[in-house]
């Protein structure tokens, strides 16, 4: 559809909104927009400005970067502007970007890049004379800074004096300072216990940090630093990106340690691919990756546009974070009877998901975080992660939102819901409620339990719904009789599940007890336990003081399950487990030490074992299996399709070996 409004009115209305986020996200850190809403507005922008170049103005947000410092600060201004990036938002958009380049700077500009993960933190400039730190200035507006020196020198990563016996006379260094993922989660941990605020995210918490009249507070707070930029210097000569980020390491500066030098454009897409499958084991905060031309010749010779440098380009993620609006807040009741509340959104794209519901957790972290039915929030995705509301926008209230309250009945079975003191949960005690066993018998069936493959979630709600299953038991009493009048049930598919129900009674004892869904006995408590237990029988007859004094475990954990186990429901259903045939074969977690100080690394498709079995086998040995690829990595396993994994085994020396050689190693090669 069409918008009525004429060009320069819709600049005009983009600026104005433009100018109002810039403020709320450099000056105050209390942004109202998700980052990839404000790069849409900007993106929208640049293109009617495109369109329309004589609307232009010198005010307008895409002449400059960021926005005016706040008082309080000195104000300095640079010859030589901080600019911003240029973003590329999908794998077409910088296919577009490098084709671009090209044609600026000629054939030169198919080779030889940079990358580093794209930080999300604050951009610093530091300046350093004679080899002493003597000014650090925020990136403003891009020419103009404000100066936070003292609050800098408190970042102990920012040396203040530069090492090595001849630094350069003069060195102006860009960077950003960010903060450590667990870093922030253990400052808002105290933030929560002293009553004060808790912030939203890593980067709002180090903005805020720098700008910390008292620098003791600055301190505290264990910011980080990354050096990604050259400003000039004087007394030594450098020529490219990856000879400055080389220099500043020895002069003592950090710099990502994630930083690869590729070829071509096909390296950097390997790059971006592989970063984007470390993501979640990266310890801080990235969005994507940032890829500048190597050599600073063809630096120049692309130029620059009015805020960003044409040689450079910001490859984003898909967003994990976004704005949208809750609808209302549904309570749905878990297999431990747990009532957990929901956040019904108004549907939004979510790092390439479109995201409707998302978990508000409990009670106690709706009022925390201040959420009312009706906000617009920030809904956050971070991997498989469940979505979760990060935060409400207060300012966007129009009155009326309204609080949400804990039901007094459980919304299945309407029995009434108790809450334990000390406890956050609010629980149903009714074992027999039907959204308790729906949940028990699907944890029973899932993957890492007895992996019963067929008896998914829709499934196992239409058994129970048609009284065909009450607890795990009943699982192997179902017939094909008793399937192929359900719903969309096809014969093949019928007798595929009676097969794989029966193939799930050669199961482990770790699985087995993780199956019977034990409160607080995940598949890791459940190796533990089937380390010291030969059979369930033993672990169901063993004292509660002898389960508590095993290490991984704890005396918690123990009171369950010894609650668990004298619960004659419980009993009975173990009961006609056994009678079934299931009893879980002892594993020998740990049955030599040959792999001992060795880890693995397992990439693409297996044809003999499964990956996951490979790892068991690993663990047995006494050795690792672990997800991403380091320096510290043995061996990378290589199956069929093998991924971005086998590149950065590569490219970091780690040998690299397939399936025939790693069952060499194991002694079953056959």
């Amino acid at each position: 559809m069409t918008s009525r409004r004429s060009p320069k009115q819709q600049i005009e209305e983009l600026r104005e909104q433009l100018h109002r986020h810039n403020y709320r996200y450099y000056v105050l850190s209390d942004p109202l927009v998700s980052d990839a809403e404000y790069d849409r507005l900007l993106r929208r922008l640049i293109e009617l400005e495109a369109d329309h170049p004589e609307f232009v103005t010198d005010d307008s947000p895409t002449q400059k970067v960021g926005a005016a410092p706040q008082t309080g600060f000195d104000v300095i201004k640079r010859e030589k502007p901080m600019l911003s990036l240029e973003n590329a938002m999908d794998r077409e958009e910088f296919v577009e970007w490098s084709e671009r380049l090209v044609r600026e700077v000629g054939e030169e500009g198919r080779t030889d890049f940079v990358c580093e993960p794209k930080i999300d933190g604050v951009a610093v400039e530091l300046l350093y004379r004679d080899g002493a730190l003597v000014q650090a200035a925020t990136r403003g507006d891009g020419t103009n800074g404000e100066v936070v020196t003292e609050n800098a020198r408190t970042v102990r990563a920012i040396p203040l004096r530069l090492r090595g016996e001849n630094p350069p006379a003069y060195l102006n260094v860009r960077g950003e300072v960010y903060m450590h993922k667990k870093d922030f989660d253990e400052l808002n941990r105290r933030q929560e216990e002293a009553g004060e605020k808790v912030y939203a995210n890593p980067r709002n918490l180090t903005a805020g940090s720098l700008k910390q009249l008292d620098p003791k507070i600055t301190a505290s707070r264990h910011l980080r630093f990354a050096a990604y930029g050259f400003g000039g210097a004087e007394g030594v000569e450098i020529e490219s990106q990856w000879q400055f980020l080389e220099a500043v390491r020895e002069w003592g500066l950090p710099c990502s340690p994630h930083a690869g030098r590729c070829k071509d454009i096909d390296a950097v897409i390997r790059f971006y691919e592989r970063v984007l499958e470390e993501r979640g084991d990266i310890p801080l905060e990235i969005d994507g990756i940032v890829v500048k031309v190597n050599a600073f010749t063809l630096q120049e010779k692309a130029g620059f546009r009015a805020r960003s440098p044409k040689w450079a380009v910001a490859w984003k993620f898909p967003s994990q974070e976004e704005r949208t609006r809750i609808l209302d807040i549904d309570v749905q009741v878990g297999r431990t009877g747990t009532l957990t509340p929901v956040a019904r959104l108004q549907p939004v794209k979510v790092g390439g998901v479109t995201v409707s519901n998302a978990t508000l957790h409990n009670e106690d972290e709706i009022k925390k975080k201040g959420v009312l039915i009706g906000d617009w929030v920030f809904v956050r995705r971070a991997g498989d992660v469940i979505p979760e509301v990060v935060a409400p926008i207060p300012d966007l209230r129009d009155g009326n939102e309204k609080p949400f309250r804990m039901p007094k009945k459980c919304p299945v079975c309407r029995t009434l819901v108790v809450r334990v003191e000390g406890e956050a949960a609010t629980r149903c005690p009714n074992v027999e409620c039907d959204a308790q066993v729906k949940e028990r018998i699907r944890h029973f069936a899932s993957r890492e339990a007895l992996d019963i493959e067929g008896l998914g979630e829709k499934l196992v709600v239409q058994l129970v719904d048609h009284k065909l299953l009450r607890n795990a038991a009943d699982i192997y009493d179902l017939t094909l009789e008793s399937l192929l009048p359900l719903e969309r049930m096809a014969e093949k598919s019928a007798e595929n599940l009676i097969t794989n129900i029966k193939e799930s009674k050669e199961t482990t004892l770790p699985r087995l007890i993780f199956a019977l869904g034990i409160r607080n006995v995940g598949i890791t408590v459940a190796e533990t336990l089937a380390a010291h237990y030969a059979t369930i029988d033993e672990l169901v007859r063993a004292k509660q003081e002898e389960i508590a004094g095993i290490y991984g475990v704890g005396p918690v954990i123990a009171a369950e399950i010894a609650r668990f186990f004298a619960d004659p429901r419980n009993r009975r259903v173990m009961k006609r487990l056994a009678e079934s045939g299931i009893r879980g074969r002892a594993v020998a977690l740990v049955s030599s030490k040959e792999l001992q100080g060795k880890t693995f690394v397992f990439t693409g498709t297996m044809v003999r074992v499964s990956r996951e079995q490979a790892e068991a086998e690993v663990k047995k040995r006494g050795g690792k299996a672990v997800k991403s690829v380091s320096s510290k990595t043995t061996y990378v396993v290589a199956g069929e399709k093998a991924g971005a994994k086998l590149a950065r085994a590569e490219k970091l020396g780690v040998e690299v070996i397939d399936e025939e050689a790693f069952l060499r190693i194991l002694g079953e090669e056959q």
